[in-house]
């Protein structure tokens, strides 16, 4: 080993026991901290970045809205080639309500599946475990 290692040094040698240990809860206690500290700086980092993701994911999801609005009027015009324009928009109407109630009905179905919103399993394990410590603890 390198002359002056920790592990070779005669000041190390000599320290008494108590000393080193109170040395190493106080660089444990610091390595904490520091540890504590990059992990903040690092939370802090992703969390700027999440924002951004999120705006620019809002943004995709208002241009998204306005490309279905100009396709809809495409379609709209395109039917009004070989129809009335007011026949055109009523088809159209029409077929965006239907979907619509499809999608309402299905997202209803699953909310339903999902309620209550509770953790019905870990619960009920909970309760489990709850009474096999007092079953064990009358033995």
């Amino acid at each position: 080993m390198a002359t002056g290692s920790p592990r070779t040094s005669s000041a190390t040698q000599e320290q008494p026991v108590g000393e080193l240990v109170q040395r190493a809860s106080q660089q444990l206690s610091q390595l904490v901290r520091d540890e504590m500290r990059l992990a903040q700086a690092e939370l802090m980092q992703k969390g700027r970045r999440f924002g951004k993701g999120g705006g620019l994911f809002g943004g995709a999801g208002l241009m998204g809205v306005l490309t279905l609005q100009a396709l809809v009027a495409t379609v709209i015009a395109a039917l009004s080639l070989a129809m009335d324009v007011w026949l055109a928009a009523l088809i159209v109407t029409g077929v965006l309500a239907a979907v619509t109630a499809v999608m309402a009905a299905l997202g209803k179905q699953q909310v339903s599946k999902a309620s209550p919103p509770k953790p019905e399993q870990t619960v009920n394990s909970v309760k489990a475990d709850v009474a096999e410590i007092k079953e064990r603890a009358q033995r």
